[in-house]
């Protein structure tokens, strides 16, 4: 368990003149976190449904505005999936590594 900081990233998304949805600014906020390894139910649960976790980030669960990516260590994570942590003020978020984001900044530097 490591204590230190992530970048929860929300995303504006607009609809355009033909009823397109897309995507806008990315809004990246610094949060406190507790990072660990998942465990390996949740490894093996999660392999079952398509996805390939590698950390679970615990958080106030008040500080989670349900954004579905962060960011850790430079490297972009999609959460998909929460869990709040009954009888106190936390929440996990379960992360993969974002498929086709190389860097952490997103924009390809």
């Amino acid at each position: 368990m490591t204590d230190t900081t992530i970048k929860l990233i929300s995303h504006t998304r607009t609809q355009d003149a033909d009823g397109v949805w897309r995507e806008g600014a990315e809004t990246p906020r610094e949060i406190f976190a507790r990072v660990d390894s998942v465990t390996r139910a949740e490894f093996f649960d999660a392999g079952q449904h398509g996805f390939r976790p590698e950390y679970r980030f615990t958080v106030f669960h008040a500080e989670y505005a349900g954004e579905d990516e962060c960011e850790y260590n430079g490297q972009r994570y999609a959460i998909y999936r929460t869990f709040r942590v009954p009888q106190t003020d936390d929440l996990e978020l379960y992360a993969e590594r974002k498929a086709g984001v190389i860097h952490g900044t997103g924009d390809g530097t």
